[in-house]
């Protein structure tokens, strides 16, 4: 076998072992034996059967798909901003879907159905606003230089952060939901969420994916770039505007997680190199058993409660952002 497919094969193998420890576990156990037996349409038990099929398994897919979402939309920042502390909140996307998401529960939304699905409405609108505004303000004439991309995406985070964090002291009676959705999690586990967030993860990973060569040639510089045939205008906007997809998609239905959009292009790197014709795909991959572990963390720690998987997230990322911040210049992540 071709050695260029060895690294695609350890990554999926960490992403089957996520799977199916991410179903296995919890305050039931289910052993793998009868996972498999009920994905192949064996006779198992009521029980097994309904937390199998209602409660893990759409789960474990809604937690992988937010996972790759986050992941290959980082991958895709880090690339395209040349700056190896990049991720997918940096331009304001996740704090304005937080913004979205507390505004659609501080108005009391009913506990219905429609009203439910109002909440990941509303965050993805408002992320895709703030996306706009970055964009506004950080365009000049002729380009949109990356500086002040950066420095837009952090003005635009803070005014996003301090209308949530006004909203919830103002909230009467959803500031429990709304800080478990800033501190990232799933709270809509159901089939229908898994195919409203597949359209958008589909053409964004479409596009990130055959983008790896316009961030290989972007890591030469905006002038390099162009000189090798790259219209580099058309490839920025093309890219940031994936990426704010997928993490907009991400945030709608899981909240704000950070970290693994940080971490997993760094592991991706650090064991398989700069080329991001590999590094999307693999990232993509990777983030989404990362999530997942880190989601088996969260539920497990202080059982029968469970934690937010934004703080287990935040736990192992923020040392490891010490360390890059700390070392990144001895290192080469391009």
């Amino acid at each position: 076998m071709n050695k260029k497919f060895f690294p695609y094969l350890w990554v999926t193998f960490f992403l089957i072992a996520a799977i199916i420890s991410s179903i296995a576990i919890g305050s039931v156990f289910i052993s793998p034996l009868e996972i498999l037996r009920g994905l192949f349409g064996k006779a198992i038990t009521s029980s097994d059967a309904t937390i199998l099929w209602s409660i893990r398994l759409p789960r474990t897919i809604l937690l992988a798909l937010v996972g790759s979402a986050l992941a290959g939309s980082g991958a895709a920042y880090q690339g395209l901003f040349r700056n190896p502390l990049a991720d997918p909140y940096l331009i304001g996307v996740a704090s304005g879907g937080g913004l979205g998401a507390v505004f659609a529960m501080f108005i009391n939304w009913p506990y219905t159905f429609l009203g439910l699905l109002a909440v990941p409405a509303t965050a993805f609108v408002a992320s895709l606003g703030t996306v706009f505004l970055v964009y506004l303000f950080a365009q000049t004439r002729s380009d949109i230089p990356t500086t002040n991309l950066i420095l837009a995406g952090v003005a635009v985070s803070s005014f996003t952060g301090a209308l949530t964090y006004f909203l919830m002291i103002t909230s009467t009676g959803e500031l429990r939901r709304a800080l478990n959705w800033l501190l990232g999690g799933v709270s809509l586990v159901s089939w229908s969420a898994i195919g409203a967030l597949l359209p958008y993860l589909a053409i964004g990973f479409g596009v990130l994916v055959i983008s790896g060569h316009a961030l290989n040639l972007l890591q030469f510089g905006d002038e390099q770039a162009t000189q090798m045939g790259l219209d580099t205008r058309k490839a920025k906007l093309i890219i940031i505007a994936a990426s704010s997809l997928v993490t907009a998609a991400a945030v709608s239905f899981a909240g704000i997680i950070g970290f693994v959009g940080l971490v997993v292009p760094h592991v991706v790197r650090i064991f398989w190199g700069a080329d991001y014709r590999r590094i999307i795909p693999l990232s993509i991959i990777g983030g989404a058993g990362a999530l997942l572990f880190a989601d088996i963390l969260a539920r497990v720690i202080l059982a029968p409660q469970e934690l937010p998987v934004g703080i287990v997230t935040s736990l192992a990322g923020a040392p490891f952002f010490l360390w890059v911040l700390r070392k990144g210049r001895n290192l080469k992540y391009w």
